[in-house]
């Protein structure tokens, strides 16, 4: 839907980095009502959690634009949507993403329905995504279709597969279309002190920290073995939810008198008997799978393109497109097989799909477990 400035109030989540500053300026500059909100959904009380610093670049940002800024607190949606699941997934020894899941609850969500109540007509975000419309048959309407963003090193389309119908209509991807280099060089044309701000890494919201020692936090650890792919027992692991597959880093073994010098990386995660299952080479057989099954399945436009479709898929930020056939088993439940297998296929994480720049939708990655049923629907 093509919105006119003029008649139109957009609220922009602003986080004091560049991406969501430069979002603001161009609405401003095209001539949009904007006011800004910055949300706080972890409680700052420590040293890894910027949100004041943050806060304090996102109020001089709004300053400089001349448009108001507003906080809200979404701390104790954020625990109960997203927290509380990122370490019942952690629990079970799975890795979630907790990025994608503070996208569906908290910023195109709560955030949402708070800038609605307070008038707004459209969200924006600084995501490197965009968003398009497809003609339904021939119907007059039209369905609002997820596209990545032009810059393919930051497109975060994998982190929105989420989004429904209803939120992508109501919202704004002003940078969506622009390369990184250029959006900093406008930020400093234009005066915006966060122009060389680097960009967040840390877990949505939280900030950057040691990521075991914050999990151990919240999770008891239960040490147990390290045996490699033959069955020998080789060490001692930390808890295995403080390890993910293909991970070579923070293993622990060190050098073994009776291996060579190839490195060690973590091939598989047996729950029932608590065991880490290591092999040497980055490239070991067992890192890798012809097919995946994915539940939690969510659809952008509503529905699956057919009950079976070819496409392209990344089961992780960053990764490289890979060919992919995917049928239907329910709405919920598809099985994804690979045209060459992939490294490090995750339980947990979210595999998404894609035909050309659209993004279709995604899921999680199931454990490696063959479901109950393998028809397909008629979709």
């Amino acid at each position: 839907m093509i919105r006119d400035p003029k008649t139109t109030h957009v609220i922009v989540g602003m986080s004091g980095g560049v991406d969501s500053s430069v979002a603001a300026l161009r609405l401003v500059q095209q001539g949009f009502s904007v006011s800004g909100i910055f949300m706080q959904n972890w409680e700052d009380d420590d040293e890894h959690c910027t949100a004041r610093q943050d806060y304090k670049d996102a109020k001089g940002v709004a300053d400089k634009l001349n448009i108001p800024l507003s906080t809200v607190n979404f701390a104790d949606e954020y625990w109960e949507r997203v927290f509380a699941h990122f370490l019942t997934e952690y629990g079970a020894g799975r890795t979630p993403n907790p990025d994608i899941l503070c996208n569906k609850e908290i910023k195109f969500n709560a955030f949402l329905d708070h800038a609605q109540q307070q008038g707004a007509d459209a969200i924006a975000t600084g995501h490197y995504a965009q968003v398009g419309y497809a003609q339904v048959d021939t119907a007059e309407e039209q369905q609002v279709q997820l596209l990545r963003g032009h810059d393919n090193n930051k497109d975060q389309s994998y982190f929105l597969y989420t989004l429904n119908q209803r939120q992508l209509g109501a919202t704004l991807f002003p940078v969506g279309d622009m390369d990184k280099p250029v959006l900093r060089s406008m930020a400093q044309d234009a005066g915006i002190h966060v122009h060389n701000k680097k960009d967040s890494t840390g877990i949505c919201f939280i900030g950057e920290r040691k990521f075991n020692t914050f999990l151990a936090e919240y999770l008891p650890a239960q040490p147990g073995d390290i045996r490699t792919d033959s069955g020998e027992k080789i060490g001692t692991h930390n808890g295995l939810m403080f390890y993910t597959l293909g991970q070579r880093q923070g293993i622990g073994i060190g050098g073994l008198a009776q291996a060579d010098e190839t490195p060690w990386y973590v091939l598989a995660k047996e729950l029932g008997d608590n065991t880490l299952i290591v092999g040497q080479g980055h490239d070991h057989p067992m890192l890798f799978r012809p097919e995946l099954h994915s539940h939690d399945m969510h659809w952008v436009q509503g529905q699956p393109p057919s009950s079976a479709f070819s496409c392209t898929a990344k089961v992780r930020y960053r990764q490289q497109d890979q060919q992919a056939y995917v049928t239907v088993i329910s709405p919920d439940h598809v099985r994804v097989q690979f045209d060459q297998p992939v490294r490090a296929i995750t339980p947990g994480q979210s595999i998404v799909l894609y035909q050309d720049s659209v993004c279709l939708g995604g899921g999680i990655i199931s454990d490696f477990k063959q479901p109950a049923s393998n028809e397909p629907i008629a979709v």
